[in-house]
Protein backbone atom coordinates (compact mmCIF):
# COMPACT_ATOMS: atom_id res chain seq x y z
CA UNK A 1 0.00 0.00 0.00
CA UNK A 2 2.89 2.34 0.75
CA UNK A 3 3.61 3.49 -2.95
CA UNK A 4 -0.26 3.93 -3.74
CA UNK A 5 -0.26 6.01 -0.37
CA UNK A 6 2.65 7.64 -1.63
CA UNK A 7 1.50 8.80 -4.99
CA UNK A 8 -1.47 9.82 -3.41
CA UNK A 9 0.07 12.15 -0.84
CA UNK A 10 2.67 13.92 -3.49
CA UNK A 11 -0.15 14.22 -5.49
CA UNK A 12 -2.61 15.93 -2.76
CA UNK A 13 1.19 17.88 -1.88
CA UNK A 14 1.77 19.39 -5.50
CA UNK A 15 -1.98 20.28 -5.92
CA UNK A 16 -1.72 22.03 -1.91
CA UNK A 17 -5.00 19.58 -1.01
CA UNK A 18 -5.93 17.99 2.18
CA UNK A 19 -7.64 14.49 2.50
CA UNK A 20 -10.22 12.99 5.01
CA UNK A 21 -11.47 9.86 4.74
CA UNK A 22 -14.90 7.69 6.24
CA UNK A 23 -14.56 4.23 6.80
CA UNK A 24 -16.24 1.14 7.77
CA UNK A 25 -15.50 -2.19 6.83
CA UNK A 26 -11.66 -1.09 6.62
CA UNK A 27 -11.90 0.14 10.44
CA UNK A 28 -9.13 2.66 9.47
CA UNK A 29 -6.92 0.73 7.33
CA UNK A 30 -7.28 3.65 4.75
CA UNK A 31 -6.12 6.41 7.21
CA UNK A 32 -3.28 3.93 8.33
CA UNK A 33 -1.87 3.33 4.82
CA UNK A 34 -1.78 7.18 4.75
CA UNK A 35 -0.51 8.18 7.70
CA UNK A 36 2.26 5.14 7.83
CA UNK A 37 4.34 7.93 5.29
CA UNK A 38 6.24 10.10 7.60
CA UNK A 39 5.05 13.93 6.36
CA UNK A 40 1.20 12.86 5.98
CA UNK A 41 0.12 15.42 8.21
CA UNK A 42 0.85 18.38 5.74
CA UNK A 43 -1.72 16.23 3.56
CA UNK A 44 -3.81 14.18 5.61
CA UNK A 45 -6.63 16.14 7.65
CA UNK A 46 -8.48 13.06 9.39
CA UNK A 47 -10.34 10.26 9.15
CA UNK A 48 -13.81 8.86 10.65
CA UNK A 49 -14.29 5.26 11.61
CA UNK A 50 -17.95 5.10 11.58
CA UNK A 51 -17.92 0.88 12.22
CA UNK A 52 -21.56 1.40 13.35
CA UNK A 53 -24.86 2.67 11.86
CA UNK A 54 -25.47 4.98 14.95
CA UNK A 55 -21.14 6.49 14.44
CA UNK A 56 -22.46 7.05 10.62
CA UNK A 57 -25.67 9.08 11.62
CA UNK A 58 -23.69 10.88 14.72
CA UNK A 59 -20.31 11.45 13.12
CA UNK A 60 -21.29 12.31 9.32
CA UNK A 61 -24.58 13.17 9.19
CA UNK A 62 -25.92 9.87 7.37
CA UNK A 63 -29.59 9.61 7.17
CA UNK A 64 -31.35 6.55 9.34
CA UNK A 65 -33.76 6.70 6.63
CA UNK A 66 -31.12 6.11 4.11
CA UNK A 67 -29.65 3.26 6.37
CA UNK A 68 -33.03 1.76 6.94
CA UNK A 69 -34.01 1.81 2.93
CA UNK A 70 -30.98 0.79 1.29
CA UNK A 71 -29.07 -0.43 4.03
CA UNK A 72 -25.32 0.87 5.25
CA UNK A 73 -24.16 -1.29 2.50
CA UNK A 74 -24.94 0.89 -0.14
CA UNK A 75 -24.23 3.39 -2.51
CA UNK A 76 -26.58 5.92 -1.28
CA UNK A 77 -25.06 5.53 2.37
CA UNK A 78 -21.35 5.93 0.97
CA UNK A 79 -22.49 9.51 -1.30
CA UNK A 80 -24.19 10.72 2.68
CA UNK A 81 -20.76 9.57 4.36
CA UNK A 82 -18.24 10.90 1.83
CA UNK A 83 -20.50 14.33 2.19
CA UNK A 84 -20.36 13.57 5.72
CA UNK A 85 -16.82 13.31 6.14
CA UNK A 86 -15.89 16.59 3.78
CA UNK A 87 -18.67 18.92 5.99
CA UNK A 88 -16.94 17.43 8.74
CA UNK A 89 -13.30 18.39 8.40
CA UNK A 90 -10.79 21.25 6.01
CA UNK A 91 -10.46 18.45 3.62
CA UNK A 92 -10.59 19.40 -0.12
CA UNK A 93 -10.77 15.60 -1.14
CA UNK A 94 -12.51 12.61 0.37
CA UNK A 95 -13.47 8.88 0.52
CA UNK A 96 -16.07 6.61 2.16
CA UNK A 97 -15.79 2.70 2.27
CA UNK A 98 -18.21 0.73 3.89
CA UNK A 99 -19.07 -3.15 2.87
CA UNK A 100 -18.87 -6.89 3.94
CA UNK A 101 -15.66 -8.10 4.64
CA UNK A 102 -16.89 -11.34 6.02
CA UNK A 103 -16.30 -14.03 6.81
CA UNK A 104 -19.95 -14.75 5.28
CA UNK A 105 -22.69 -12.17 3.90
CA UNK A 106 -24.62 -9.70 5.75
CA UNK A 107 -28.07 -10.14 5.17
CA UNK A 108 -28.53 -10.14 1.16
CA UNK A 109 -25.39 -8.01 0.88
CA UNK A 110 -22.27 -11.01 0.20
CA UNK A 111 -19.05 -10.75 1.19
CA UNK A 112 -16.23 -8.62 -0.39
CA UNK A 113 -19.15 -6.49 -1.37
CA UNK A 114 -17.73 -2.94 -0.56
CA UNK A 115 -19.28 0.72 -1.63
CA UNK A 116 -17.66 3.42 -2.47
CA UNK A 117 -18.01 7.18 -2.16
CA UNK A 118 -15.33 9.97 -3.27
CA UNK A 119 -16.44 13.61 -3.32
CA UNK A 120 -14.08 16.51 -4.37
CA UNK A 121 -15.01 20.09 -1.67
CA UNK A 122 -17.74 21.96 -3.81
CA UNK A 123 -18.18 18.95 -6.11
CA UNK A 124 -21.10 15.91 -6.04
CA UNK A 125 -20.30 12.66 -4.46
CA UNK A 126 -19.69 9.62 -6.90
CA UNK A 127 -20.04 6.64 -5.87
CA UNK A 128 -19.57 2.88 -7.42
CA UNK A 129 -19.61 -0.65 -6.12
CA UNK A 130 -17.15 -3.65 -5.80
CA UNK A 131 -17.79 -7.52 -5.39
CA UNK A 132 -14.07 -8.36 -4.48
CA UNK A 133 -15.53 -11.95 -3.63
CA UNK A 134 -15.58 -14.02 -0.70
CA UNK A 135 -11.52 -13.43 -0.48
CA UNK A 136 -11.43 -13.88 3.43
CA UNK A 137 -11.82 -10.90 5.43
CA UNK A 138 -7.88 -9.39 5.37
CA UNK A 139 -7.89 -10.16 2.02
CA UNK A 140 -11.30 -7.85 1.22
CA UNK A 141 -10.12 -5.02 3.58
CA UNK A 142 -6.92 -5.12 1.82
CA UNK A 143 -8.46 -4.52 -1.69
CA UNK A 144 -10.75 -2.22 -0.59
CA UNK A 145 -7.79 0.26 0.72
CA UNK A 146 -5.77 -0.53 -2.51
CA UNK A 147 -9.07 0.74 -4.28
CA UNK A 148 -10.15 3.71 -1.99
CA UNK A 149 -6.31 4.77 -2.67
CA UNK A 150 -6.75 4.35 -6.56
CA UNK A 151 -10.24 6.51 -6.22
CA UNK A 152 -8.28 9.04 -4.53
CA UNK A 153 -5.77 9.30 -6.94
CA UNK A 154 -7.49 9.41 -9.97
CA UNK A 155 -9.68 12.05 -8.38
CA UNK A 156 -6.36 14.38 -7.70
CA UNK A 157 -5.20 13.55 -11.26
CA UNK A 158 -8.06 15.14 -12.57
CA UNK A 159 -9.01 18.23 -10.34
CA UNK A 160 -7.71 21.79 -11.36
Amino acid sequence: MIPLAQTLLETARAKGLHIATAESCTGGLISAAITDIAGSSDVFDRGFVTYSNIAKSDLLGVSPDTIARHGAVSEETAAEMVAGALAHSAADLAVAVTGVAGPGASGSKPEGRVCFGVMMRGGAPTTETHDFGALGRAAVRKATVAHALNLLIKRLDAAR
